[in-house]
C-alpha cells in the first residue's frame, strides 16, 4: 500500500455515488486521492426504466440486480474510483442484515485499502431511507471496529482513519432536487419521511466540485435502467446543476487531526499521506 491519501465512501445503492456523492468522488480522483468505493446492495428492487417490480417489461429482481451492477461499475470508471466492492445485501432491507457481519465486512474492506478518509449517509439517511440509515450505522460502527486491535483479522493489520464525514445537504441542495423532480421521501410503516434540510452553520466543510459536474452527469447518464428518475435532470439550468454537484457539503463526525468552527474545503484538511 502506498502513501497516497485514501478516500472510502460506504454507501447504499448503485447510483448513490453519483447522485449523492458524485462531485467529490470525480474532484478527489482528479486530485490524485486512492478512491475506494463499498455499495452494499445490489439495487435489485428497484424500478425499471420506470417500471415497477412485477409489471410487463420489468427483467425481475436478479436481472436488475445484474444490470445496476453493469452501470455502477460503469459510473465508478467515469468517476475514477479506483477499487469498487460490492456488498451483496438485500436491497431495500438491509436494517435487516446481521449487524456483526456487516460491520466486520466493512471494518475489513477499511483495514485492506486504510483510508484516511471515510464518508457515508448521515445518520438520518437524508430524507429517512432505512438502507441509507442502516449503512451509516454499520459504516461509522466499522470505523471503529477497524481500528480495533480487539477485532483480530489474518494478514489484516488494525487501521484507524482519521477522519470520518456524513453527507449533509443544505436547503438549496434539496430545491435543486425538488426542482429536478420531487423532494425526495420515504415511506416507511406507514409515515411519510421527507429530507430535513441541514442548517448552514452544521456544515462543517463544503467542497468545490464545480469543475467536474459534467463528469458527474456522465456517471449519472450511466445508469440507464433508472433513467426515468432521473430525466427531470436533463433540463436543469445550470445553476441548479451546480447546486446539484457543482458543491458537497458534509458533517464531520470526527477528526483525529484537526477540529474547531472553521468550515474546511478539503476532506484531506490535516491528512498527512
Amino acid at each position: 500500500m502506498t502513501d497516497a491519501r485514501r478516500l472510502m465512501a460506504v454507501l447504499a445503492h448503485p447510483d448513490d455515488e453519483s447522485l449523492g456523492l458524485g462531485g467529490t468522488l470525480a474532484r478527489c480522483a482528479a486530485d490524485g486521492v486512492e478512491v475506494v468505493l463499498v455499495t452494499a446492495t445490489r439495487g435489485e428492487s428497484g424500478r425499471y426504466r420506470g417500471l415497477r417490480r412485477g409489471a410487463a417489461g420489468h427483467p425481475g429482481p436478479e436481472a436488475l440486480a445484474t444490470i445496476r451492477e453493469a452501470e455502477l461499475s460503469a459510473a465508478a470508471r467515469v468517476l475514477g474510483v479506483r477499487e469498487l466492492h460490492l456488498l451483496g445485501y438485500r436491497d431495500g432491507a438491509l436494517d435487516e442484515a446481521p449487524p456483526a457481519e456487516a460491520v466486520a465486512r466493512i471494518a475489513h474492506h477499511i483495514r485492506a485499502a486504510r483510508p484516511q478518509v471515510v464518508v457515508t449517509f448521515p445518520p438520518d439517511g437524508g430524507y429517512g431511507h432505512p438502507d441509507h440509515i442502516a449503512i451509516s450505522q454499520f459504516a461509522s460502527a466499522a470505523v471503529v471496529a477497524a481500528a480495533n486491535p480487539a477485532h483480530a483479522e489474518a494478514d489484516l493489520p488494525p487501521h484507524a482513519a482519521s477522519k470520518l464525514y456524513y453527507l449533509a445537504w443544505p436547503e438549496r441542495a434539496w430545491a435543486a432536487y425538488h426542482a429536478a423532480s420531487n423532494t425526495p421521501r420515504s415511506v416507511v410503516d406507514g409515515v411519510t419521511r421527507e429530507a430535513v434540510p441541514w442548517p448552514e452553520w452544521a456544515l462543517t466543510t463544503v467542497l468545490d466540485a464545480r469543475a467536474h459536474w459534467p463528469t458527474v452527469w456522465e456517471a449519472v447518464q450511466c445508469h440507464e435502467s433508472q433513467v426515468s428518475a432521473y430525466e427531470g435532470l436533463r433540463d436543469l439550468p445550470p445553476g441548479h446543476h451546480e447546486a446539484l454537484w457543482g458543491w458537497q457539503w458534509f458533517y464531520r463526525a470526527f477528526s483525529t487531526v484537526n477540529g474547531g468552527r472553521r468550515r474546511e474545503t478539503d476532506l484531506f484538511e490535516g491528512v498527512r499521506a
